[in-house]
């Protein structure tokens, strides 16, 4: 009964500046332009984190016009929540019952 976690996807998420941009697009889609402005982070550095977030599946892209609007995947982020849960409901059992192996 083990549980497995995406480790790329903990990878991905684990970096400060992809972690703030998962959370600025939990709250609206946003473009390029509005991305560089809420991080501070230079346009090109910001693209190639982007990058990163799209080959893992966390993000989905739309164009309007000459600009590319970012939205977050939500089922991405539900999978690895749901991971974690079932993690911690293994680890409340073994509590509970006091589980634990013999040496």
């Amino acid at each position: 009964m083990l549980t497995s976690v995406d480790t790329e996807l903990l990878r991905v998420l684990a970096d400060p500046l992809r972690l703030k941009i998962v959370t600025l697009l939990a709250h609206e889609t946003l473009c390029t332009t509005h991305l560089v402005a809420e991080t501070g982070a230079k346009q090109t550095n910001l693209s190639n984190h982007m990058k990163v977030l799209r080959e893992a599946g966390v993000v989905d892209t739309e164009p309007c016009g000459r600009f590319i609007y970012y939205k977050l995947k939500p089922e991405v982020l539900d999978a690895l929540a749901a991971s974690f849960g079932e993690l911690a409901t293994a680890a409340r059992e073994t509590v509970e019952t006091g589980r634990k192996r013999p040496c």
